[in-house]
């Protein structure tokens, strides 16, 4: 089934404080506020009052969000370690106090599996703080994603299958002496730091809260795309808290890799088989086991969407002036899925009067859509 949805998602509540978080990021070098552009020709499309597109398209120099969430995990997990190492130490808050503090010699290597945007950004980290990055990279990885990671200096292992053997890839080369996982995924024993990365993630939630705020409005439906559901789930507890807007979060996955759709109709964590999809970073088989309890409770609807709809998503934003690779399009691609029927647009609450946020995930560059669609992560 492509469509799923739960009344009873806008009572769950969760709790977030993001206050150390806001000044680390704040410490970085380029951050400041991605764009929350209005657009009139989606919202009259739509039958709704405000379309929005958070365009994360050029990221602190980088083409996706992910630098959100693997800058905050990248720090935690140094600043652990050097906790370990010299716990009479004041520990670092800054990125270039942790710097100059790894200057001492401290020696790691930071290591992630990637479908491009997540292994760019952890690479980007490493390079920022003078380590070296093994990133690992599942087979239909465009060759531009692979010379944008190995820009960056780090070492890129091709991997002949998908994403989640990548995964076990980066798993087995994190084990090593000195080497440190940067994964966004998650499974038993591992949850820490995928947690921190969904963490990070809440930044770009917490800027749509404040742009929104400024134009005078609230949302009343945040679409967010998905792969394990790292960052569905930072918007889940970023919309969940106590005194947040409480919208309608919709999810929205590739027909050929929707695994958080599949198991929130089955109602348990399922693996789904994937095939090449140009939603290269939504071609994911196994929701994140940090994820998944909380998706299960707090998102209210959920839908997939074809190549199709996607590619004619990626051409409609351009014309609008947007830079959206497939990921990022899938959002408007999905929402028209999901207010196709009346129904469906009962169940999640839109009317006339509504406010709909579009997250957009990436440029084009970070994943170009391939001139002849393939058959058929976020």
């Amino acid at each position: 089934m492509k469509w799923y949805s739960n009344p009873a998602a806008r009572d769950f509540e969760t709790t977030e404080d993001v206050r150390e978080l806001a000044a680390f990021h704040a410490s970085l070098p380029q951050y400041a506020p991605t764009p929350l552009t209005e657009c009139a020709l989606l919202a009259e499309e739509l039958g709704v009052a405000k379309v929005y597109v958070k365009d994360e398209s050029a990221r602190m120099g980088m083409p996706s969000f992910k630098i959100l969430g693997a800058s905050w995990a990248v720090f935690r997990v140094l600043s652990a370690r050097l906790a370990a190492q010299q716990p009479d130490v004041q520990q670092p808050t800054t990125l270039a106090q942790l710097k100059e503090r790894l200057a001492a010699g401290t020696q790691a290597r930071l290591v992630a599996a990637t479908d491009g945007n997540h292994g760019r950004a952890v690479a980007h980290m490493a390079n920022l703080l003078g380590l070296p990055a093994a990133i690992f990279v599942p087979s239909g990885v465009s060759g531009a994603a692979v010379t944008a990671i190995e820009s960056e200096n780090a070492t890129v292992t091709r991997i002949e299958g998908p994403y989640d053997e990548a995964v076990a890839a980066a798993k087995e080369a994190g084990a090593q002496p000195h080497s440190l996982l940067i994964q966004d995924t998650a499974w038993p024993g591992y949850t820490e730091v995928p947690g921190w990365i969904v963490e990070g993630y809440s930044s770009l939630y917490g800027e749509i809260d404040a742009q929104l705020a400024d134009a005078g409005t609230v949302p009343d439906v945040v679409v967010t795309p998905v792969g394990v559901g790292s960052l569905i789930l930072a918007s889940v507890v970023h919309s969940r808290s106590r005194g947040a807007a409480h919208p309608s979060l919709l999810s929205v996955e590739p027909e050929t890799a929707a695994c958080v759709l599949a198991s929130l109709h089955s109602g348990q964590l399922m693996t789904v088989p994937t095939v090449v999809s140009s939603m290269n970073g939504l071609n994911c088989g196994t929701p994140s086991t940090v994820a998944w309890p909380i998706l299960l409770a707090g998102i209210d609807a959920a839908v997939a969407v074809s190549e199709e709809q996607t590619a004619r998503a990626v051409r409609d934003l351009e014309r609008l002036g947007f830079d959206s690779g497939p990921c990022g399009a899938a959002s408007l691609a999905g929402i028209r899925v999901a207010l196709a029927s009346p129904e469906s647009r009962a169940r999640m609450g839109v009317t006339a009067a509504s406010t709909i946020v579009l997250v957009s995930t990436e440029s084009r560059a970070a994943n170009p859509l391939p001139t002849a669609t393939p058959p058929g992560d976020e």
